[in-house]
């Protein structure tokens, strides 16, 4: 077997294979705490393996960087994993959902829907990948308003509606409620230490493999005068490394919920929709660290079924490496998030 060639204590060759890691490449292309979760491995066991299979891999040929592409196929944002938005439409849009493995931002004005999207994921990724869901649960953050636990509970109930095409033994066996987990944020440093210290537990058990923020704008906001701009950026920075480091270590949907500000000249900005009259909140520098852009807007008219009724939005791409900047229609009903007819 290639793991005895390490010469490595047989404990840790047995959870080597156990593990299923079959070359040195693949190891080299997991995380340290990667591999204590996947191994069971001690952190100083973990290390011995690191360096061992560094010193293997100095003795044959150097990889190249194709090499460790493909041997990472299978993590993050080039293995085209998604997670699903539980609504045909959308997903199309997206082109299966939310890229896993990086950071995707859903901006708009009060009233647009983006929470009602942020709890619908958070049922939708408990669900098997079959059905466009991980397995796992959600970690919601919330830092600003209070977690609409009602909201959650009667999109629960609805389940059955709104996933006509799932087996309801499927539903019924789901324990939706104890897989959302919830921290509430009143400041960037409470926020900062449960990225850093509660997060990475909860991720590393695999408990968890979506992270919502909502919203990411209410801190930054409120703690920083205009002229503390640049000590805003930095803390930007620290924020969305932190970020970068769960969704790219722990291979997780990250969606980061955004205020949205007035634009003054429309051709100036480039950062939204051509059809929007607003723009993301906290500017370039915060731009620069998301990789794929939504934006959610309502628009003038209702749409009515049955008892219930609703008004029109629009989600948009506003940019993604993946994705052509298009649109649909939704609507919010009992159940949730639905595509409805676009009307552009």
């Amino acid at each position: 077997m290639i793991w005895d060639q390490l010469q490595l204590n047989p404990t840790i060759t047995a959870a080597l294979q156990r593990a299923q890691l079959k070359s040195f490449r693949e190891v080299l292309c997991v995380s340290g705490l990667d591999l204590q979760r996947l191994t069971g491995l001690s952190q100083s066991e973990v290390q011995q393996v690191l360096v061992a299979t560094a010193a293997a891999c100095r003795r044959h040929r150097p990889i190249t960087a194709l090499q460790l592409q493909q041997a990472e196929g299978h993590h993050g944002f080039q293995s085209g994993l998604r997670l699903g938005l539980g609504c045909p439409v959308l997903d199309q849009l997206l082109k299966g959902g939310l890229p896993v493995g990086t950071i995707t931002e859903l901006s708009g004005e009060s009233g647009a829907g983006k929470t009602q999207l942020g709890l619908q994921l958070s049922l939708s990724v408990q669900y098997p990948r079959e059905h466009g869901g991980l397995s796992s649960g959600a970690l919601y953050i919330c830092t600003e308003d209070p977690f609409p636990i009602r909201r959650l509970q009667q999109l629960i109930s609805e389940q059955s509606v709104l996933r006509s095409h799932v087996p309801p033994s499927l539903i019924c066996g789901i324990r939706f409620s104890d897989q959302v987990y919830i921290e509430h944020t009143a400041d960037l440093e409470s926020l900062q230490a449960c990225l850093t210290c509660r997060a990475p537990i909860l991720l590393a058990r695999g408990l968890v493999r979506l992270v919502v923020i909502d919203s990411v704008a209410a801190l930054f906001r409120c703690e920083f005068q205009a002229d503390e701009w640049r000590e805003r950026n930095k803390q930007l920075l620290t924020f969305s490394s932190s970020l970068h480091h769960l969704s790219h270590q722990f291979n997780v949907a990250v969606l980061c919920i955004n205020q949205v500000t007035d634009v003054f000249n429309q051709s100036a900005h480039g950062l939204g929709p051509l059809s929007s009259s607003v723009c993301p909140a906290l500017g370039l520098a915060w731009a620069n660290q998301v990789t794929v852009r939504l934006m959610m807007r309502r628009l003038q008219g209702t749409v009515s079924r049955s008892n219930q009724s609703s008004a029109l939005r629009r989600l948009e791409v506003a940019f993604a490496p993946h994705l052509p900047n298009d649109g649909r229609g939704f609507a919010v009903w009992r159940e949730g998030i639905r595509g409805v007819l676009d009307p552009e």
